[in-house]
């Protein structure tokens, strides 16, 4: 078995007005599912799904340092679906500033996709990890200040309505259509991404030194191809988004609770014991 169909069967990618689509492994969700996608994240160097921590209205995550993971998303509709992820405000396919109108994943009916890096082409990934502020990949391209939030924005397809016409209308109805995608369209989705100025680079990235953000890592083989997909709509139908930081600044926000420090039984003479030879 190759490395590809050893981590998935399949993934496929667009720009702009087609994206990518990945057949991966059934993903459990930790929090109620919304009505069209269920998000999961992966802990790939633990082998497990994170556990969601719901605080005012957000859900959060306890990101390990090192560790890499990986987007889970799962269509729960009977149709295709486009999902337009985003990490640390950066997206995911095209490198630029995050944007529900750029490009995404495609999902077919009641499947999934696991996004587990950054898309470097048809392909190849860059891997997440969980790392520093200053050693992620939105801080190292000048963009550190949405650092710790995982987002995607969900679209429905645009179904044509069902018309019944007399046969010989029929054959030309059918026949393939001739368009294709803008060239202007799929430049701009490989366009540089946008560069804060020097203040707003150092203003944000001292405000948010502690935080944790998301690596670019090891190259890894992740084949996708260019679909088409035609939006139903301009606006997303749906927006999941995931915080995630290191577990100590989670409990100081007070997501977690804080440690119990009683984990034993006290000992009320510790510091007794016999007395030590002389070095």
């Amino acid at each position: 078995m190759n490395e590809f169909q050893h981590r998935r069967r399949g993934l496929m990618l667009v720009m702009i007005g087609a994206v990518a689509l990945v057949a991966a492994q059934p993903a459990a969700a930790h929090w109620p599912s919304p009505a069209l996608v269920s998000v999961d994240v992966y802990d790939r160097t633990e082998g497990t799904s994170l556990v969601v921590y719901a605080k005012d209205g957000r859900r959060y995550i306890v990101g390990a340092p090192g560790h890499e993971y990986e987007v889970r998303i799962r269509n729960n509709t009977g149709e295709r679906i486009l999902a337009v992820t985003s990490v640390d405000g950066v997206n995911v396919v095209s490198g630029e500033t995050a944007s529900p109108e750029q490009s995404g994943y495609v999902i077919d009916a009641y499947g999934s996709v696991e996004i587990a890096g950054w898309r470097k082409s048809l392909e190849r990934t860059a891997a997440f990890y969980f790392t520093d502020l200053g050693d992620s990949y939105a801080a190292r391209t000048g963009r550190p200040g949405n650092v710790g939030v995982i987002g995607v924005a969900v679209f429905k397809e645009n179904q044509p309505p069902i018309t019944y016409r007399p046969y010989r209308d029929k054959v030309a109805a059918d026949a393939p259509s001739a368009r294709a995608e803008s060239p202007a369209a799929a430049a701009n989705a490989q366009s540089a991404p946008e560069q804060p100025n020097e203040r707003e680079r150092s203003d944000a990235a001292g405000s948010l030194a502690s935080k944790l953000g998301t690596g670019h890592g090891r190259s890894e083989s992740s084949y996708a191809q260019r679909v088409r997909f035609e939006r139903a709509s301009d606006s997303p139908a749906e927006t999941v988004a995931v915080q995630y930081d290191r577990r100590e600044n989670l409990v100081a926000m007070g997501v977690l609770p804080s440690p119990r420090y009683a984990q034993r039984v006290p000992d009320p003479f510790p510091g007794m014991r016999f007395a030590p030879d002389p070095r």
